[in-house]
């Protein structure tokens, strides 16, 4: 009880402007598609709908877009990645494969309406060329790999140029999860490329970050939280020709960075767990399991007892 109470002082001594911050940090760590029950139980802990609100208003922006979610279209015609490269305006995220911006409520998770995009959101029709060549590329690659996999091309610099002779640069997302928290676990993969196209060198540099979670949490906690970065490059071509080109190499960095996280997990019992455990007792003297006779407590009580005679 005396605890209790040392807690819930403790948690009076707070201003809103801690508690905000501690709100978000939760909201903002929270696993793969557990936001929102996250979100429900801050609201007993707080018991301030205001700060509650707009830890939410805060939080949930950078959550969705960190964690590359994907919603589906009012009209179901499509989906949109909420992620910081399909963002055109506050709420507002770019469809480039149907060429609709979603308005999008953050908290809810869900796209409220939508709108054609605009001449100045959309790349000229010399990248477009490119940008769905790569497109359809690297849908074929999700389908076949991740299992309700998403994926989208954009392009985040020179989105203008009209003819060859110019650099530009595309990012390609790729975003999985499969969630199923009613068997207590959870996990996400996310995926970015960037695609620089170097006209002078007629050269395509490509660098790829990828991150996989997981969370299951059946009677225990465990998270996983890993994080890879890889870099290759490909010669500029046609847009078919660079997108295929592209396309294996996004395809050989992910399959292999896939292989070793298997295999390191593998090999968790005979290395990790071992090296958790002490190598030696605090004597610094190994104990001899093949001898252990010599520790018996009957012999050693006897000979005190013979010795006290």
């Amino acid at each position: 009880m005396a605890d209790d109470e040392e807690v819930s002082s403790e948690t009076e001594q707070l201003n809103d402007k801690q508690k905000l911050e501690i709100a978000k940090w939760f909201l903002l760590n929270s696993p793969a598609g557990e936001i929102q029950y996250v979100f429900k139980d801050l609201r007993t802990i707080l018991k301030d709908d205001n700060v509650h609100n707009l830890a939410a208003l805060e939080a949930f922006p950078q959550y969705n877009k960190s964690h590359m979610i994907c919603l589906e279209l009012p009209d179901r015609s499509s989906d949109v990645i909420i992620t910081k490269f399909s963002e055109v305006a506050e709420n507002e995220y770019l469809d480039p494969r149907t060429a609709q911006v979603a308005i999008v409520d953050h908290v809810k998770q869900a796209c409220t309406e939508a709108r054609p995009a605009s001449d100045e959101e959309l790349p000229s029709s010399y990248i477009e060329e490119f940008r769905c060549a790569l497109d359809a590329d690297i849908m074929k690659y999700v389908s076949e790999a991740y299992p309700k996999g998403v994926c989208a091309v954009y392009c985040v610099k020179g989105k203008d140029v009209e003819e060859p002779g110019s650099d530009f640069e595309f990012v390609v997302v790729i975003s999985a999860s499969r969630l199923s928290p009613q068997n207590f676990c959870n996990g996400s993969w996310r995926s970015i490329w960037n695609i620089e196209f170097n006209d002078e060198d007629q050269m395509v540099e490509i660098k790829g970050r990828l991150q996989v979670g997981a969370h299951y949490f059946e009677e225990g906690n465990v998270q996983l939280d890993a994080n890879h970065e890889c870099r290759d490059s490909t010669l500029l071509q046609n847009p078919e020709d660079s997108a295929l080109a592209i396309t294996n190499i996004i395809r050989q960095q992910e399959t292999e960075y896939l292989a070793s996280l298997e295999a390191s997990y593998l090999k968790l019992p005979d290395t990790t767990f071992k090296d958790l455990r002490r190598k030696l007792p605090v004597t610094r003297t190994l104990f001899p399991w093949h001898s252990t006779m010599q520790f018996s407590l009957t012999r050693d009580i006897a000979k005190e007892l013979t010795i006290r005679k």
